[in-house]
């Protein structure tokens, strides 16, 4: 076996005995010798031998290297697909809510705030590894083997969004057919329903409703022919309803069909997935203005309520609906990403994407506000409050309720409010979806492609079933929780220590520079070395605290329902330290201390994936690397000057 090729993606900064990354020195009989001590900065090693387990031979690494990515057809696609993937249900139902919920108006000074605080660098830090590295989620922990089930843990809270996420593509899809029926179906009361019902398509006094437990027949719709909802869930969660079934299957089949040959269908689908949606809404936006009483809706959505500024829940919920609302630590930004030109100028698709957001959200709260405004006016009643509900009974009740009472084209309006709810959905659900089989595919090269996107769109749906069955919102509530809420800022938190405090800060810095021709300014440095560190920490510490039992709407679960949301969150977790373990324990060849140090410390195969690309990015490296043996002074000293991009005064 040919002597492994050296890569030298580790730079360590305290200025002595720091080399390229896994460099070895081979004494006269050829064998591997190590002439460096180890040492903890805020860049992990220095010199240090190629474990034997990690060698790999010249032509086993050309090999890998010269395996064709597939790339976007041009920039542009790129952008639309993360567009398409960042802009989703969370900007329609889920920030008009929140910001209501949360202060109004003055809910956007904490938001606007932390976007640029958490959620602009995380979303340059994740395009950076994914074009850096041309790999998965999971493959990009090459940097930091040891920190690989941060990855896989991904995975498993990828597949858990990814199936309730298409269930509801599959209400909606329920909805926008229905909404070609010749009257709305939920604008009257049906006999079965029973005397509380109130016809959502002519207008009611809804003080007296809400004092008389009166239901609109919107929420009947929804709730009894819909989702054939159960009481509880303590006798099981029933049988899948047909019609929702088919209707899953129908959105699986179409994110297998932009899907089914890779970034070269996903990426013209991503014009229409990303600007159809927008049309729809600045139609929707204009009709909602014009409609009495929106103005006031509009009012009561953005009017500040300054008292929550200083509240810490409004803070916690400012950072969770930019995390969730871009998508990041999910995958897709990576995946996306990996399939870029090496060269590509991210910096640029970032401030376009996470702004874009911003204002989408916006433009949401004001056409759905508008809307619940005329809602309150044909109801006689001026607190908007009465008729505001959160999460899918926005979408689904709310606004149902509010376009049944329409006396122009109501089946128009609400036929473009639910194909934009589809549209929006079906292009966040190919992102998760997507990155699942990016993972897949580079873990197993040789699998041929179609097939492990039939396999995991076959999975998917069957998943999903469990979501149509008439207890299956107890069961989606009790996923979102325990697998794709509380498990992710654990999982953020880890992701951003690995790349900066253990894969270290310079060695990112110039991985950046090599690729983009530019180093990161002092803005991105501060983000993610401290603020977005200690913001995540005391946001994971935050809901710790304030955890509390899970009811759905006001229903306790059982206890075995409980056990088996724990048993999920566990075993995502889980995760990571088994895996940090194995990068240990694989390397059992090499005494104790060195099976931790080599868990992390790069692989031989990190580095750009492209072969003439990794030839130049280690001459690269190493002459950084002679740069820094020049310093002289501590490792805080250093630190803090690379923080204020004053690197160049160490020498």
């Amino acid at each position: 076996m040919s002597k492994g090729r050296q890569n030298v993606a580790f730079i360590g900064d305290d200025g002595h005995t720091t080399t390229d990354f896994q460099r070895a020195t081979t004494g006269g009989n050829g064998k591997f010798q190590d002439n460096s001590s180890y040492s903890f900065a805020y860049e992990l090693q220095e010199d240090r031998k190629l474990p034997l387990s990690l060698m790999l031979s010249d032509e086993t690494i050309t090999t890998e290297n010269e395996m064709k990515r597939d790339t976007w057809g041009n920039g542009l696609e790129f952008l639309m697909s993360c567009i398409a993937m960042s802009i989703g249900l969370g900007n329609v139902w889920r920030f008009p809510f929140t910001a209501y919920e949360n202060g109004g108006g003055v809910f956007l000074i904490p938001y606007i705030i932390v976007l640029f605080l958490v959620g602009k660098p995380f979303y340059y830090l994740e395009m950076i590894m994914g074009q850096f590295s041309s790999r998965s989620s999971v493959k990009m922990w090459s940097a930091v083997p040891g920190f690989r089930g941060v990855g896989w843990a991904q995975m498993f809270s990828m597949l858990a969004v990814g199936t309730y996420y298409c269930f509801l593509m599959s209400i909606t899809l329920f909805y926008l057919i229905a909404s070609f029926q010749s009257s709305l179906p939920w604008s009257t009361c049906l006999e079965e329903w029973g005397n509380f019902c109130a016809d959502s398509g002519s207008s009611y006094n809804v003080t007296k409703r809400n004092s008389t437990n009166m239901t609109s027949s919107a929420e009947f719709f929804f709730r009894k022919t819909v989702l054939k909802e159960k009481h509880t869930i303590q006798d099981g969660i029933g049988l899948p309803d047909w019609s929702l079934t088919i209707c899953l299957f129908i959105a699986w089949g179409c994110i297998f069909a932009v899907l089914a040959r890779g970034v070269k269908s996903s990426g013209k689908a991503a014009y229409f997935l990303a600007i159809f949606p927008y049309i729809i809404m600045i139609s929707l936006l204009v009709r909602a203005v014009t409609l009495d009483g929106a103005v006031n809706g509009i009012i009561f959505f953005i009017k500040p309520n300054w008292e929550k500024l200083f509240d810490a829940h409004v803070w916690y919920a400012a950072v969770t609906q930019c995390f969730f609302s871009l998508s990041v630590c999910f995958g897709g930004v990576v995946m996306y990403s990996s399939y870029n030109d090496f060269r590509h100028n991210i910096y640029r698709d970032v401030l376009v994407v996470t702004t874009l957001d911003t204002f989408t959200s916006l433009i949401a709260g004001f056409t759905i506000f508008g809307i619940l405004g005329n809602l309150a006016h044909e109801l006689g009643t001026e607190d908007i409050s009465n008729v505001v509900r959160g999460g899918t009974g926005l979408a689904f009740v709310s606004y149902p309720d509010a376009i049944a009472k329409f006396n122009v084209l109501p089946q128009l309006f609400s036929v473009l409010f639910f194909l934009m709810l589809y549209v929006l959905g079906i292009g966040s659900a190919i992102a998760l979806a997507g990155a699942l089989i990016t993972i897949i595919s580079d873990q197993f090269p040789n699998w041929r492609y179609i097939y492990i996107v039939t396999g995991t769109c076959i999975i998917g749906f069957c998943a999903g079933i469990i979501y149509c069955t008439p207890g299956g919102q107890f069961i989606l509530e009790l996923v979102d929780y325990y697998a794709g809420s509380f498990i992710v800022f654990i999982l953020a938190t880890l992701e951003i220590t690995g790349i900066f405090w253990v894969y270290g800060l310079e060695n990112f810095l110039d991985d950046v520079e090599y690729m983009l021709k530019r180093r990161p300014s002092v803005y991105w440095r501060l983000c993610w070395t401290l603020v977005v560190p200690i913001l995540l920490a005391v946001i994971l510490v935050y809901t710790i605290i304030n955890l509390k039992p899970l009811t759905y709407s006001g229903i306790s679960y059982p206890d075995s329902a409980h056990a088996a949301g724990w048993t999920i969150c566990t075993f995502g977790i889980l995760q990571v330290p088994f895996w940090m373990i194995y990068a240990i324990i694989s390397k059992r060849n090499l005494s104790p201390l060195e099976m931790i140090k080599s868990a992390f410390k790069p692989s031989s195969d990190w580095g750009p994936k492209d072969s003439k690309e990794l030839d130049s990015w280690i001459e690269f490296k190493e002459t950084k690397r002679k740069i820094r043996e020049k310093r002289e002074c501590s490792r805080i000293k250093q630190f803090v000057y690379v923080i204020l991009c004053w690197e160049d005064k160490l020498v």
